[in-house]
Order: structure tokens, then C-alpha cells, then sequence
């Protein structure tokens, strides 16, 4: 199940709450009982390894053909 960040605008507190995508718009209230929260933009970074190895020769900036 998803999880959303919000932030509460009365105490500044931030909360996460797992709820279904389905009601991912639907408002929050904050641990503390306030109700005037804002639902947070959560940036996600996947990182993993595929067992494939790097590629070699460089890469940079333009793949390795401007010398860099």
C-alpha cells in the first residue's frame, strides 16, 4: 500500500499515512488532531543493481567523443 507525507500547517508537523491510491487526494489529520494539512510531493529513488557490468570507455557528457 502507498504511502503519502503530509505536513500539518497548524503545528508543522510531518506525518505519513498508508492508504490506497484510490484515496490518495482525501485529506489527513495530523497525529496532534488538527485538520488543516497539505498532502507533500514525495520524490522516489530507485536504486539497485542489475548484475550487468558498466559500460566502459567513458560516457561523459557526450558518450566519450568529445574527449572529456
Amino acid at each position: 500500500m502507498p504511502r503519502y507525507e503530509f505536513r500539518c500547517r497548524a503545528c508543522g508537523d510531518t506525518f505519513e499515512v498508508n492508504r490506497s491510491m484510490a484515496a490518495a487526494g482525501e485529506p489527513a489529520s495530523c497525529p496532534q488532531g488538527h485538520a488543516d494539512t497539505v498532502k507533500l510531493l514525495s520524490a522516489v529513488a530507485v536504486t539497485g543493481r542489475s548484475g550487468a557490468p558498466a559500460p566502459a570507455g567513458g560516457g561523459g557528457c557526450c558518450g566519450g567523443a568529445c574527449g572529456c
